[in-house]
């Protein structure tokens, strides 16, 4: 349920932008095997198996960038605990009554 900024944003974080990470982990991954598939295919045209190549290693490098970058976010996730709640406030101390 959303009660305040917070939680819209984590809401928006947790339904659209990881499942966005995830697909897009999935494209990376389906087009590092597509330039495997046109490498393969390709036996006897140089130019398409130049190609393939250079699908594999776009696609490897953007695999690997991609999974440094959540592996540095986790890292720093664990390192630095950073705790989101609002922190309460000690109580107040009541004054003496006089009487």
């Amino acid at each position: 349920m959303i009660n305040d900024f917070e939680s819209l944003i984590k809401t928006i974080v947790e339904n659209i932008f990881n499942p966005l990470v995830g697909l897009i982990l999935t494209l990376a991954l389906v087009y590092f095997l597509w330039g495997i598939v046109k490498y393969l295919q390709s036996v006897g045209d140089e130019t398409k198996r130049q190609e393939g190549i250079k699908m594999m290693t776009y696609g490897i490098i953007a695999l690997f960038v991609m999974v440094s970058v959540w592996g540095l976010v986790n890292v720093l996730k664990k390192t630095f605990p950073l705790d989101y709640d609002t922190p309460t406030r000690p109580p107040i101390p009541a004054s003496p009554v006089s009487g």
